[in-house]
């Protein structure tokens, strides 16, 4: 009860430090309360829980992108169920809202006692999945009290996580009330076991399925064409300041020619673009570029959000951001997937992805500007080692392929869904 009641004075806690930054004028504050203005009376009115309804959850968009070969396998082998889709972050659902792999998409009320009666009262799912993380007490404990099968899928675990702390108790026991925990890798299941759990089996993860995917979809970008020409091109994509820093020193002193910039960094608030164009000089932003105007620089910065997945398509070099930061580095699988060679800044080690391919030099590490020239230069000018860095980098990809099968499989097996 008391660790109960901690958790609950922290999301209150939370919720007031989200109108505070909303009164504040921040944006994603404001877009996070204004989504859950009478979510309840939308929900009905929109006539959710009146089929069967698979709830999928995810935080923010990475982990939508991770979870989707599965909700999009269950769309196709179930189609008489509807898909409701959560998102916690205003960066998943103001990308996704317009989905059409869903039938319902909204955020996840704050997680109290009341809000998660009444959200199953209304949805009454069938079965719920939560990807990667998020563990909600009152979403979770209603599911479990209901015997609504709940699965957690692309689950990774860590040592310094509260589960394996004397003080988890509580959110241990949140792990014991899910109905099976789909974990990436080996170490992650040995973790759970460790505490008692048995309720795990390691599944791989579904980004790979996500980013296979993407090889068939050939999504062309005229305005990227054009801009690239004949040349070679370094596509940056999901960066941060920090990185923006270590490539702008870098390319001062390159040495190449025929060498063209893609920035698609993380954050496209006009600040942050002002920044960039600040440190590149004579730098286009893509939306002039796809209004008409002539694609004269070397040095392109993407000011929207979705291309990424596409724009690594036309890279020689991908540059995967968020390496220089505490909370570490983005999806690095988007470019692997197309066989490039992968270079990122040095806070990796809690992506297990990153790690191994790290190990297997598909993916390179740079600590500073210094770093990234003699990578470049070594990539740039010897086809040999190019050409097996990139081929490392594709084959680790095709070779973990294969989770959603083993989700699917399970699903089918416990029979948690019906074919009528």
């Amino acid at each position: 009860m008391i660790a109960t009641g901690i958790y609950n004075a922290g999301l209150q806690l939370y919720n007031a430090g989200v109108h505070l930054a909303a009164m504040a004028g921040k944006v994603k504050a404001q877009r996070w309360i204004q989504g859950r203005q009478n979510w309840a009376s939308r929900m009905r009115e929109a006539g959710i829980g009146a089929q069967s309804v698979v709830w999928v959850h995810a935080a923010s968009l990475g982990e939508f992108e991770q979870g989707r070969p599965v909700l999009e396998a269950i769309r196709t082998t179930w189609p008489g169920y509807k898909i409701l889709l959560t998102f916690f972050s205003p960066s998943g659902y103001e990308v996704r809202k317009d989905y059409k792999g869903a039938d319902y998409i909204c955020y996840l009320p704050l997680d109290t006692r009341k809000n998660a009666r009444e959200f199953l009262d209304i949805a009454r799912p069938a079965m719920a999945i939560f990807i990667k993380y998020e563990f909600w007490y009152h979403y979770l404990t209603a599911l479990h009290k209901r015997n609504i099968p709940t699965l957690l899928v692309s689950g990774i675990f860590r040592p310094d996580q509260v589960f394996f702390k004397g003080y988890g108790g509580m959110f241990r026991r949140l792990l014991e009330q899910l109905t099976h925990i789909f974990v990436q890798n080996n170490a992650s299941q040995q973790l759970l076991q460790q505490i008692g759990l048995r309720n795990s089996s390691i599944s791989g993860d579904t980004r790979f399925d996500r980013v296979s995917a993407l090889l068939q979809e050939h999504r062309e970008l005229p305005e990227i064409s054009l801009f690239v020409g004949k040349g070679r091109l370094v596509v940056a994509g999901s960066t941060w300041p920090a990185d923006e820093k270590v490539i702008s020193e870098w390319w001062l002193e390159k040495e190449e020619t025929d060498l063209k910039l893609i920035l698609a960094p993380h954050e496209i608030h006009e600040n942050h673009i002002q920044s960039i164009l600040a440190l590149f000089p004579g730098a286009q932003r893509f939306s002039e570029v796809k209004a008409g105007a002539p694609a004269t620089a070397d040095v392109l910065i993407i000011d929207n959000i979705g291309m990424l997945t596409a724009l690594y398509r036309y890279a020689t070099i991908a540059y995967v951001g968020g390496g220089f930061g505490k909370d570490g580095i983005h999806n690095i699988l988007e470019p692997a997937v197309y066989s490039k060679p992968v270079i990122m800044g040095p806070e990796f080690g809690k992506y297990f992805e990153a790690v191994e391919l790290e190990k297997a030099r598909g993916a390179l590490v740079v600590h500073n500007h210094r770093n990234l020239h003699t990578q470049m230069e070594m990539l740039l000018s010897d086809d040999a080692y190019y050409n097996n860095v990139a081929a490392i980098a594709g084959n680790y990809v095709a070779a973990n392929t294969g989770a959603t099968q083993k989700i699917m499989k399970y699903i089918q097996e416990k029979r948690f869904l019906s074919k009528e």
